[in-house]
């Protein structure tokens, strides 16, 4: 079934996209849907991922049209590549941050334009009684928001497109740092973000530069 956590939580990172944003990075973009998203929205938008095949699977995903903005697909790896200062309006990581250091929210910080958002959808492993109750609560309305997309789907006739969506997917790691110590490395590195848990094993990250 195609109900895709990170997905599902589109709308609300795009609420935070600050008025007037014209530019934007997605780190580890994957196969670009998030930055396909932003660019819709007419933002000049840099896409990286260290994957040669999803980034190569991204832009098939993204054809030139004329007049439709897409997105700048780039294989790199937010560790290696030299980000510009105070460049973007808006930066998004979404399951991608546990794939490296956390301290390179500090790189994504510092890239970050006057009055920039930098958004973090986070995986974080079961540690405490507090992440277990998020996991038991989301156990049901996953499985109910599985069966949901599954018939709607069946009711559109998109079993082809499924099919090619699944085709190339981006690598999984585990996520092994726990949330605590997220908001504790985040209050130091981004003084005065906010973390908060959402269900499907997920935490929503945002900072805000100063103007």
């Amino acid at each position: 079934m195609s109900f895709d956590h990170n997905d599902h939580y589109h709308p609300l990172l795009l609420r935070q996209v600050p008025k007037n944003c014209r530019t934007a990075l997605d780190v580890g973009c994957g196969t670009g849907r998030f930055a396909r998203r932003l660019a819709a929205s007419g933002i000049v938008v840099d896409a990286i991922d260290p994957a040669e095949e999803v980034v190569a699977e991204a832009r098939r995903r993204s054809p030139t049209t004329a007049g439709a903005p897409n997105p700048s697909f780039v294989c790199a790896d937010v560790t290696d590549i030299e980000l510009p200062r105070g460049h973007y309006d808006f930066i998004s990581c979404l399951a991608s941050i546990h794939h490296v250091p956390f301290d390179t929210v500090a790189t994504l910080r510092d890239a970050l334009a006057p009055g920039g958002v930098l958004v973090i959808l986070g995986c974080h492993p079961e540690r405490t009684p507090v992440d277990w109750a998020y996991s038991l609560a989301a156990v049901p309305v996953n499985a109910a928001a599985r069966l949901a997309v599954a018939a709607k789907e069946r009711l559109r006739d998109r079993e082809r497109d499924r099919a090619v969506e699944q085709g190339t997917t981006a690598p999984v790691r585990t996520p092994t740092m726990p949330l605590s110590s997220i908001r504790r490395e985040a209050a130091a590195l981004l003084p005065g973000c906010a973390v908060r848990r959402l269900l499907f094993w997920r935490h929503l990250l945002v900072y805000r530069a100063r103007p």
